[in-house]
């Protein structure tokens, strides 16, 4: 295991809250059913159940790993084929197996911070030549879901170093997964894309090729640049895109969450000022796959811009799905 180590920020979590999406009550995340009219607040497909197998503890009781707090029993973790979010009617997100792969290794997290008009968004894609990428995802999306909240609810650093921080923890936790030395697979890794937006402006960092989208009526932009060989080859002007598609090292991934990343670790930040009314999309590959260009993207909001940010989500993952759904699809909407 690598010697790398970052260092560990101090602080206490606050508790974070949004809203029920159908009675409007306020709610803690983590729970998974609003106490006032029981409506469930994250819908999750588990391939098992979630008791523990030992004591028969219930998910409150198990941890990221699979250990039982009641007896310290570990399962094998299970995947999740789709996980559903909804925060509030305007910020919402999915995550879908798709149709070919046999687990999810994707994850997703939101929030609305309480007491402040702020949103935070962290979409995770776990790398799936690395063991345990499932996890890995999890682990990373939560960890920096609530250091961003912890963060900006405190109000002590600014945006880009609240991003930093989250980054840095997200690491800190898919670090600390248990892995095996040696053979085929890489250590436990993810890209991540995480997006925080306080008032009219957005901060978003990522490391790997999941992305961000800025959509709306006046026009509609990638806000973020791919981790990726065929970044680095077309944007050097070595080959077209055409060109390097047709290269087994295509889909590879130069930047990433993980115990193997070195000192490369530090997330790409962009900051954008929020021109109007409009969508911010934060989306694996496995959705941008089949919709690579931002108009298209956009053509495919717009379609729905009727409708709440769960059913947008929906119909995204729904098209990724009907052109192949080769790979898990994960979307995360904040409406604006």
């Amino acid at each position: 295991m690598s010697n790398y180590q970052l260092p560990i920020t101090n602080y206490q979590l606050p508790i974070t809250t949004m809203q029920c999406p159908n009675c409007g009550t306020k709610v803690t995340i983590g729970d998974r059913f609003c106490e006032e009219c029981g409506t469930p607040l994250a819908v999750t497909i588990p391939n098992a159940g979630d008791r523990c197998e030992k004591c028969g503890a219930g998910v409150e009781a198990i941890d990221a790993e699979g250990y039982c707090s009641n007896c310290g029993f570990r399962r094998e973790m299970q995947t999740c084929d789709r996980l559903e979010i909804t925060i509030q009617s305007n910020l919402a997100g999915i995550s879908d197996r798709g149709l070919r792969h046999q687990q999810n290794e994707d994850y997703l997290a939101c929030a609305k911070v309480d007491g402040k008009n702020a949103y935070v968004l962290v979409v995770c894609d776990g790398v799936s030549s690395s063991q345990k990428p499932e996890l890995a995802a999890k682990v990373a999306a939560e960890k920096a879901s609530f250091a961003l909240c912890a963060a900006i609810q405190k109000g002590a650093v600014k945006p880009q170093e609240a991003m930093k921080i989250a980054v840095g923890e997200a690491l800190l936790s898919v670090c600390d997964i248990p892995y095996t030395n040696g053979g085929d697979t890489d250590p436990p890794s993810t890209t991540i894309v995480a997006a925080v937006v306080v008032d009219k402006m957005a901060t978003i960092a990522w490391l790997g090729d999941s992305r961000a989208y800025w959509i709306s009526p006046q026009g509609s932009q990638q806000l973020t640049k791919d981790d990726s060989w065929l970044y680095n080859i077309v944007s050097s002007g070595k080959m077209s895109e055409i060109e390097a598609r047709k290269y087994p090292e295509a889909h590879a991934i130069t930047r990433w969450l993980g115990v193997d990343i070195g000192d490369n670790w530090h997330p790409s930040i962009v900051h954008f000022d929020i021109p109007g009314s409009g969508y911010l999309l934060l989306c694996t590959d496995g959705m941008w796959h089949y919709a690579p260009d931002p108009s298209q993207i956009a053509h495919l909001v717009k379609e729905k811009s009727d409708k709440d940010a769960v059913e947008i989500s929906r119909s995204l993952v729904e098209f990724a799905r009907r052109k192949g759904g080769h790979d898990n699809i994960t979307v995360a909407l904040l409406s604006l």
